[in-house]
C-alpha cells in the first residue's frame, strides 16, 4: 500500500501523553524520531480545547515532516483537515468513516476494532487504511475494557492485507511477542510518557 511504504523498520505508533503544556515534549519528540522507529504519531488530547490542540498540532506536523512520520489525529477528521495532518484516528463512538472519508478523502483514516471480529470485518468492509484491536495487556493509560489475544490477532492477519496496530499496555516484556505473531505496528504510550526508569528516547531504543 502506497500510504504505508518503507514502513518494515519502522514499526512503532507513538501516541501523546494525554496533556501537554511544556517545550520539552517537541525535544523529547525530535529525540524520539530521531531514532527512525516510529512510523506514526497520533495526537490524543481528550480533555483539551480544540484551539489550543490546533495550535500544538502545527507544531507537531513540522516535526513529523522532518522526519517523515506519519501524523495522525485522534477522533477529529475535521481537526486533521485544519492541521493538514496525514489523517485521522476514529474509535467506535466517533463519528463513522464514511463521513470522515468526506472529509480526509484520501488521508488515512484508522479504525478502533477492540476484540470484536464483527468490528474487525466492518472496518475492512469500509476501507479503512488500519484496523487497531486490543488490548492486548493491561495499561495504565486507558482503562482496558476489552481484552485481545492472539488468537484474534491471527485472524485478522488471514482475512486482510491491510495494517494490524496491536495496542494495550505494550512493553519492553511483551513487545517481541507481538511482533512474531506479525503485527504490522505496536501503538505505545504510556510505556514511553510514563516510564519512570528510562527517559522517552531511551525507552524507544530498548525496542530492538
Amino acid at each position: 500500500m502506497k500510504k504505508f511504504k518503507n514502513s518494515k523498520k519502522k514499526f512503532l505508533y507513538l501516541i501523546s501523553p494525554n496533556i501537554i503544556n511544556n517545550n520539552n515534549f517537541y525535544q523529547y519528540l525530535e529525540q524520539i524520531f530521531k531514532t527512525k522507529k516510529i512510523f506514526f504519531f497520533q495526537l490524543r488530547l481528550k480533555k483539551t480545547p480544540k484551539k489550543k490542540i490546533l495550535a500544538i498540532g502545527k507544531k507537531i506536523k513540522k516535526i513529523c515532516s522532518k522526519y517523515e512520520v506519519k501524523f495522525l489525529i485522534n477522533d477529529d477528521p475535521f481537526l486533521a483537515k485544519k492541521i493538514d495532518a496525514d489523517g485521522c484516528h476514529i474509535g467506535q463512538k466517533d463519528i463513522d468513516i464514511e463521513k470522515a472519508r468526506k472529509i480526509l478523502k484520501e488521508k488515512i483514516i484508522g479504525v478502533t476494532c477492540h476484540n470484536s471480529k464483527k468490528l474487525i470485518k466492518k472496518a475492512i468492509q469500509n476501507k479503512a487504511d488500519y484496523i487497531a484491536i486490543g488490548a492486548f495487556f493491561s495499561s495504565k493509560t486507558k482503562k482496558t475494557k476489552f481484552k485481545a489475544n492472539l488468537s484474534l490477532l491471527k485472524y485478522a492477519k488471514k482475512i486482510t492485507k491491510i495494517p494490524i496496530i496491536s495496542i494495550g499496555g505494550i512493553n519492553f516484556n511483551n513487545y517481541k511477542k507481538l511482533l512474531l505473531n506479525k503485527s504490522n505496528f505496536l501503538a505505545i504510550s504510556g510505556y514511553v510518557w510514563k516510564n519512570k526508569k528510562y527517559k522517552p528516547r531511551e525507552a524507544i531504543e530498548k525496542l530492538l
